[in-house]
């Protein structure tokens, strides 16, 4: 029985990241063989173990067979006689397909260092297209290692799109289609993600809301780079250089759905794309396990974003309305991932990404002075409730039309 460090934990200590967690290789050993050990067992189609003191986790080497379409496709082998060279050789890039043994020699049948040193996510074998996850894992480590300059081979590439062109994506489940994209929206540059489905043709098939924005025109007054799609992509990367929440990412990401089907006649003008937007918004978070809170969070982005771009215009009463909507006195840690998704949209424009967004600040300014409005003073020997939420928003109404006086006058306000 051997035991190697594999995937991930030797791809990432010989890029010299911080390794988070370390997954392990047994060769040579039976299933009984672990619990006799004292490893517990959790592996459903093929055995993985826990350790019993680390809780790490180890599986028997294996080998893989295809035997239908999609990701559950496949027919496991684990028995004594499987090598770790069989074992890697079933992984999807090379830079995950190496192993470190117990005297610390590294095991690298396919290349895997020179790709970590080339900067390339290169595919294992033609194995590779058994698979459509590995579309959607490709475009992910494209995203995690963008920013160390990292490329997907070309041949790569081609095996992307013929997944996408033989139907074998058509399988992909909803499940495993967000998993891997809110795990590239949380990373540091989950545009590439996006660019990289599109490229081979995922993108369509997985996000067509999405996708159906690239080719759409804006006006160039506002959208130097007109296009709504790549307008898009601008977007989430600006988020996530304000951010590391995901959901205002994802929120960048579709807060202009409704561009996509604005009538040609109106073109290249978006009235009320507002509305649509959050409509599609409803419809993709109903295909795709999309938590609560990203969707809602995105939904008052495209309901509000361009209320939002124009605070300093608003009356009093239309400030308020926003502040109500987005719920900023009760949520105020939601209110600004609202105001952050909203500067990001505005500096996800070409020449304009290091623009100031005073209208955030006017807005934080807004609530403040409104919070500060006593309500249980106003509420002091009232019974009805109706009278005392009017008489609330009375108040706060006042407060905010003051306060709009006083920031024309004063810029810092």
């Amino acid at each position: 029985m051997k035991v190697y460090l594999v995937g991930g934990a030797v791809r990432d200590e010989r890029l010299g990241i911080p390794v988070s967690e370390r997954d392990w290789c047994v060769v040579g050993a039976t299933p009984e063989q672990m619990q006799a050990q004292g490893f517990r067992r959790v592996g459903r189609d093929f055995p993985v173990f826990l350790h019993p003191d680390t809780g790490e986790e180890y599986a028997l080497a294996r080998t893989e067979r295809k035997t239908g379409s999609g990701y559950h496709g496949f027919e496991f082998a684990t028995d004594p006689t499987v090598t770790i060279e069989q074992d890697l050789g079933r992984r999807d890039l090379t830079i995950n397909a190496m192993a470190i043994d117990d005297s610390g020699e590294l095991i690298d049948p396919y290349g895997g260092l020179r790709d970590l040193e080339q900067r390339k996510l290169r595919h294992v074998s033609g194995a590779f297209t058994e698979d459509p996850v590995r579309v959607l894992r490709v475009a992910k480590f494209a995203a995690r290692f963008a920013d160390l300059d990292f490329t997907i081979a070309a041949e790569t590439r081609d095996l992307m799109t013929a997944i996408v062109d033989s139907g074998e994506a058509d399988a992909l489940v909803p499940d495993r289609v967000w998993k891997e994209t809110e795990a590239a929206l949380r990373g540091p540059s989950p545009q590439v993600y996006f660019q990289v489905l599109r490229d081979c043709g995922a993108l369509a098939l997985l996000i067509p809301e999405v996708d159906a924005l690239f080719g759409i025109p804006q006006p160039e007054r506002w959208h130097p780079e007109i296009d709504c799609g790549l307008h898009c992509l601008m977007v989430v990367e600006q988020a996530a250089q304000l951010s590391d929440a995901g959901e205002v990412r994802f929120a960048g990401l579709v807060h202009d759905l409704g561009k996509a089907t604005t009538r040609r006649q109106d073109l290249p003008q978006h009235p009320g794309h507002e509305r649509r937007s959050v409509k599609l918004i409803g419809k993709l978070a109903r295909r795709l396990p999309v938590p609560a809170a990203w969707r809602d969070l995105a939904v008052l982005v495209a309901e509000f974003h361009t209320h939002c771009h124009r605070a300093f215009e608003l009356r009093g009463s239309t400030v308020l309305k926003v502040l109500e909507r987005t719920d900023a006195f009760r949520r105020p840690e939601r209110f600004e991932k609202f105001l952050t998704a909203c500067e990001a949209d505005a500096r996800g424009r070409s020449g304009l990404e290091n623009r100031p967004y005073p209208q955030a600040d006017y807005f934080r300014g807004a609530a403040q002075a409104a919070a500060e409005v006593n309500a249980k003073e106003i509420a002091a020997g009232l019974s009805d409730g109706g009278e005392i939420g009017t008489r609330i928003r009375l108040a706060r109404l006042r407060v905010l039309e003051a306060y709009k006086r006083r920031s024309a006058h004063d810029p810092n306000v």
